[in-house]
C-alpha cells in the first residue's frame, strides 16, 4: 500500500476553546484523539507508512505517537514553523515523500476501502485523484464544490463554494504522483485546494473516485458531535 501524508497543522479556530491548548488533530472523540483514531482506520487498510505535516502546537502530537511502533505504525513528521498553508504543508514534507502518496486532512474521517482508491488512482495515470461524495445520498454540510466529465475527470473545483449545479464534495481523501510537488512554490504559502488544484484540473490531469459512503468531519462543533454518535 502507498504511504499517507496526513496534513495535520490546521489551528481549529472554529471550535473555539477546545482547540486552545491542543492542536486540531488532538480533540476527544469519545475521550480518544481523533488522530489515532483516523490513523488506526488507516493501518486497518494496510497503510503503515505516515507522514504527519504539523503546525500549530505539533509538538503535542509527535510528544503522543512518537514514532508510531506502539501503533504498529512508521510515523516521520515534518514540521512547518509558520503557516504555509496546504499546498506548502506537502512542499515542506518532500524529502520523505515515496513516488505515490496518500494525502488526507487530520481533520476528516472516511471510512473506505484504501485498496480501491489506490488501485483507480494507478489505473488513472493520472497525478492526482481525489475522493467525490454526492451529497444528496446525505447532505454532510460541507457544500458541494465539483464536478467531473464523462471520463470521471475533474472539470471544476470551488473551494466551499455553495452551487446548485453541484453536487458532489471532496471526500477527503487524494492520491497523488510526487511530480505534484513540482506545482508548488519553493516559498511563500500555497493552497493546494485553491492553485494546485486548478493547475491538475486544466490539464485534465485530476482524476475522480466517486464513494456511497458519507464523510466526517471535526471541522465545527455540530460535526464533531455528529462523528462522536457515529463512534458510539
Amino acid at each position: 500500500m502507498m504511504q499517507a501524508l496526513i496534513l495535520a497543522g490546521g489551528l481549529g479556530t472554529r471550535l473555539g476553546a477546545i482547540t486552545k491548548q491542543i492542536p486540531k488533530p488532538m480533540v476527544p472523540i469519545n475521550g480518544r484523539p481523533f488522530l489515532e483514531i483516523q490513523m488506526e482506520y488507516l493501518r486497518e487498510n494496510g497503510i503503515t507508512d505516515i507522514v504527519l505535516s504539523v503546525g500549530y502546537l505539533g509538538d503535542q502530537i509527535e510528544e503522543y505517537f512518537g514514532d508510531g511502533s506502539g501503533m504498529g505504525l512508521k510515523i516521520e513528521y515534518s514540521f512547518e514553523d509558520v503557516p504555509v498553508g496546504t499546498g506548502g504543508g506537502v512542499k515542506l514534507a518532500a524529502d520523505k515523500l515515496h513516488e505515490e502518496f496518500f494525502l488526507l486532512y487530520g481533520d476528516s474521517y472516511l471510512p473506505i476501502d484504501y485498496r480501491e482508491v489506490e488501485e483507480a488512482f494507478k489505473a488513472s495515470g493520472k497525478t492526482g485523484l481525489l475522493v467525490a461524495y454526492d451529497n444528496r445520498l446525505g447532505d454532510t454540510t460541507v457544500p458541494c464544490n465539483l464536478s467531473v466529465d464523462s471520463d470521471m475527470l475533474v472539470t471544476e473545483y470551488r473551494k466551499d463554494a455553495k452551487s446548485e449545479e453541484l453536487h458532489l464534495v471532496e471526500a477527503g481523501v487524494l492520491a497523488f504522483k510526487k511530480s505534484v510537488l513540482d506545482l508548488i512554490p519553493n516559498t511563500g504559502p500555497t493552497s493546494l485546494e485553491e492553485e494546485v488544484f486548478a493547475r491538475l484540473i486544466a490539464d485534465k490531469e485530476m482524476a475522480c473516485f466517486t464513494t456511497r459512503q458519507r464523510f466526517y468531519d471535526i471541522g465545527l462543533p455540530e460535526r464533531l458531535e455528529k462523528l462522536e454518535e457515529l463512534f458510539r
